[in-house]
């Protein structure tokens, strides 16, 4: 039989393995938390509660946990594992009857279709997310699902609507700046950088390299400022800004950055860390080409990188 402590105990362990992984990477602890959703996870959702209203708590930390996995299967490339995991905390949080989670769940699931340029369905699943959290989330919180939709939309090449909801996922993201969030959506950090780094990928998608730079820019600083240090996330915003710096051709500028990335991605084990060194290094070569002074020293701490973490 479990109560609020063994609950509380599996809380404590996501935190634990959320701030590793941010810090780390999703290939870093990865096994260790495998194992431990196999065993005191899975316990959790079969075990008899010493009340029922705890019922939905346990469930929701179940979801919780195995929504980490499946971010820890797509950080290390595993796209159809990863999907796996979604599917099953979706379904937890359906059992727990949490209309709010199970519309985060929905959300990771059209941004990774989109991330892996698979959107056929990812407006559907934004809009559902969205109406699943509209009347029910705080405006920081609603602010994601917004800019989730923005991205669906830019994605399915409704340009003017989605900057109109990108608009709007900013206000909501300013106005909900001090909300506090559940625990459970631990993963994202707060609404603004999240908003801002989802943003970006907008712009990206419509070609705008300035805008995109410009929120690439925000959400790196909100995020490098963090308390905790948000290796990962900070790395992956630097190494996009510098994309889109040199996307306007500005060399010598996206060559800082990306030693600024390079210095935050050290220690990260990370499958997409690993693509956006490789991208970083294919660009280095060009820039060496046309005369760029700072490409080829970068491009040799960007080769010390990918062999330390090889």
């Amino acid at each position: 039989m479990i109560g609020e402590s063994d609950i509380g105990a599996v809380r404590s362990m996501l935190t634990a393995f959320t701030t590793i992984d941010e810090r780390q990477g999703g290939l870093h602890g990865r096994s260790a938390v495998v194992q431990y959703l196999r065993t005191d996870v899975t316990e959790l959702t079969r075990a008899r509660v010493a009340k029922e209203s705890l019922r939905a708590d346990a469930l929701t930390a179940a979801a919780a946990f195995t929504f980490l996995a499946g971010w820890k299967a797509y950080d290390a490339g595993e796209h159809g594992l990863a999907q796996r995991y979604y599917l099953q905390s979706l379904g937890l949080t359906r059992e727990a009857d949490n209309p709010l989670h199970q519309a985060w769940v929905l959300r990771i699931m059209a941004h990774n279709g989109m991330d892996i340029a698979r959107p056929e369905h990812t407006l559907d699943l934004a809009d559902a997310a969205l109406s699943l959290a509209t009347g029910r989330a705080s405006d920081g919180l609603l602010s994601m699902f917004v800019v989730c939709r923005a991205r669906a939309l830019a994605t399915a090449g409704r340009g003017t609507e989605a900057v109109a909801e990108v608009r709007r996922a900013q206000d909501l993201a300013i106005r909900g700046d001090n909300d506090e969030l559940p625990y459970w959506l631990t993963l994202s950090g707060s609404a603004r950088p999240a908003v801002a780094s989802h943003a970006a990928k907008v712009f990206r998608a419509l070609r705008d390299h300035p805008n995109a730079a410009k929120q690439y820019a925000s959400a790196g600083r909100s995020y490098g400022n963090t308390s905790g240090g948000l290796s990962r996330v900070t790395a992956l915003s630097m190494g996009a800004l510098g994309r889109e710096q040199a996307a306007q051709g500005h060399l010598e500028q996206a060559c800082t950055t990306w030693s600024q990335a390079l210095g935050y991605f050290d220690g990260v084990y990370s499958d997409r860390a690993v693509k956006q060194v490789g991208s970083i290094r294919r660009q280095l070569r060009i820039f060496d080409k046309r005369g760029v002074g700072a490409a080829a020293e970068l491009d040799e701490q960007a080769r010390s990188w990918q062999l330390a973490h090889a």
